[in-house]
Order: structure tokens, then sequence, then C-alpha cells
């Protein structure tokens, strides 16, 4: 049995140590908000906090999470920042098909946890990697500003 800290809650599975965290989430936790994409870590659909911080969640095997905190995007409507920066999303007309939608809200939540009002520069090292398919480039950088101003 392979004991981790999902969003605050303390969870068993039985699993392979080697097993990536997505799968784990998915599959045997059936959350399903966290996304699958490349399988390379090159995506960000599959992004989540690890002790606070962005991580692709399919190239992290479930054996190097003992004693660390996940955070999935199902827990963002419990955090201030998270809430806030979903807000954003839907103000600013941010999803077109939505897939990559909850990566791109865990990688803009960590930035604003850690810069209160980000640079367009800021924004674009921090989303570095977070693919949309849809193109909403203009649309999430939009929506990250319109999150910081409401966190003041």
């Amino acid at each position: 049995m392979n004991q981790l800290n999902i969003n605050g809650r303390e969870v068993q599975v039985d699993v392979d140590p080697s097993t990536p965290l997505l799968w784990v989430l998915r599959d045997s936790l059936a959350m399903t908000g966290t996304k699958f994409g490349c399988g390379i870590a090159a995506c960000g659909a599959c992004t989540v906090h690890v002790d606070g911080q962005p991580t692709r969640s399919c190239s992290v095997p479930i054996s190097a999470l003992a004693g660390k905190q996940v955070t999935t995007i199902e827990a963002m409507e419990n955090d201030r920042v998270g809430k806030i920066v979903q807000e954003a999303w839907v103000r600013n007309d941010v999803v077109q098909c939505g897939y990559c939608q909850s990566g791109q809200v865990l990688a803009a939540t960590a930035l604003l946890k850690s810069k209160k009002a980000p640079t367009d520069r800021d924004i674009d090292e921090a989303m570095a990697g977070n693919v949309c398919r849809c193109g909403t480039y203009v649309r999430i950088r939009a929506a990250i500003k319109d999150a910081a101003k409401a966190l003041v």
C-alpha cells in the first residue's frame, strides 16, 4: 500500500510505486480533472501542485511523493487564489475545448501565489510548456492579469 496526501486528505492506493501520479489520480482515485496530454511532461495538461509547486504528474512516480502534499484541480475551489483564478478564467472566456485548462489554472495559481503582480515576462516564464491546442494564450494572459488585480 502506498499512502499519499491528495487535496489535504490521506489516501492509500495499491499500485506499483513506480506508477506515475497521473494514473493514480485518474485510474485509482477516479479524479479525472487532471488530464493526460503527452505522457512526457511536455504539454502541461497533467499539471498539479506538489508542495505548492507546479508539477507534471505524468512523470512523477508516487514513490517520490512520500510526505508531500499533492493538490489537484478538484481542490482549487477551496483555495483562495485558485478560486480567483478560476473566476478570472470564466470572466475572460478563456476556455474553448477546455482540455488543457486544469493544467493552465494550476500553473497560473502557482504563479500568483509567488508573484502578486506578475509582469508579461513572469507570465510567459510560468506558463511556458503549458500548451493550449486552441491557442487561447491571449485570454490566458488577460485572465492571469485579471486574477492578479482581484487578489489585491
